[in-house]
């Protein structure tokens, strides 16, 4: 449990540390560091899976071909929201970035109820309607709703969405993604450099090294996740989520000074009270099933 506990903080403050990782990367084009992400994740999850000897699930994969479809799926919903989470942190949107990952919880539930005909409590209904009064407020004040909010936590919504309901776990699971993601990775790389328009070749080699290191900087935190996965409750975990939206909103206020009006104060608190009483009735729920 202790361990668990210990994996999942890691986890969920290396995910919190994001923005300072590809603000170093801002002279690159988000598309690019996109591109080298996919990459350089491959090759460090090939390497994870032959250390760990961990290849039967391809065979399992060649026997259901709707298995590759659905990972299909979720590959281009997760290189969207990688893309949109690099263009808006490489902008100045941290704060908007963080708002969309404490909105996910919330949309997940909502994603449950439109396309899984799960049921929802009247607690839950409740807790949604506090974050949909607080995005309206935003929209209403600011002439335009929060995009990039809204399609970062849809996009990670409907990834988590898919990958609930599918066979493989998170590392076969990412690996599979990135291995179909990687031919188009590498054909527009290729290009991009063929063109002399590869901002990679013209970086220094601290740079570089960077972007390699993008391999083990998304594939680390997803192990340790798994890891704590089997040690702790889901609920503990879910609460635990929290942690990295936390440190983007803090980072981005306070280390990249990004403009926190009265506005934006007022959808967070929707949607922080809109989180109190989603992760309270949860943890009721589980208190509950626990001993009855």
């Amino acid at each position: 449990m202790r361990k668990g506990i210990l994996y999942a903080a890691a986890c969920y403050s290396a995910w919190g540390l994001f923005p300072i990782y590809f603000k170093t990367l801002q002279s690159i084009p988000s598309i690019e560091i996109l591109l080298h992400r996919m990459i350089w994740a491959l090759v460090f999850l090939l390497f994870v899976l032959s250390a760990r000897r961990q290849w039967a699930w391809l065979h399992e994969l060649l026997r259901q071909p709707k298995l590759l479809a659905g990972f299909t799926a979720s590959a281009l919903l997760l290189s969207a929201n990688w893309f949109l989470y690099i263009w808006a942190i490489n902008n100045d949107r941290i704060v908007d970035a963080s708002l969309g990952y404490f909105m996910t919880p919330l949309v997940s539930v909502f994603l449950g109820f439109l396309l899984l005909k799960e049921r929802m409590r009247a607690v839950q209904w409740f807790a949604i309607a506090c974050a949909g009064i607080g995005v309206a407020w935003l929209s209403i004040q600011t002439g335009h709703p929060p995009w990039i909010a809204l399609v970062l936590a849809s996009t990670f919504g409907m990834y988590g969405l898919l990958r609930k309901t599918a066979a493989l776990g998170a590392l076969e699971g990412l690996s599979l993604e990135t291995m179909i993601l990687f031919p188009f990775a590498l054909a527009y790389l290729s290009y991009l450099m063929w063109q002399g328009q590869s901002a990679f070749l013209q970086e220094t080699s601290y740079t570089q090294s960077l972007l390699i290191a993008a391999g083990p900087i998304t594939a680390i935190p997803l192990l340790m996740f798994a890891a704590a996965a089997r040690r702790i409750p889901l609920a503990t975990l879910g609460l635990m989520q929290y942690i990295s939206p936390t440190i983007q909103l803090f980072i981005g206020v306070w280390l990249y000074n990004e403009q926190f009006s009265h506005e934006r104060l007022l959808v967070f608190l929707g949607i922080w009270l809109g989180l109190l009483i989603y992760s309270a009735d949860s943890l009721h729920n589980n208190f509950s099933r626990k001993h009855s």
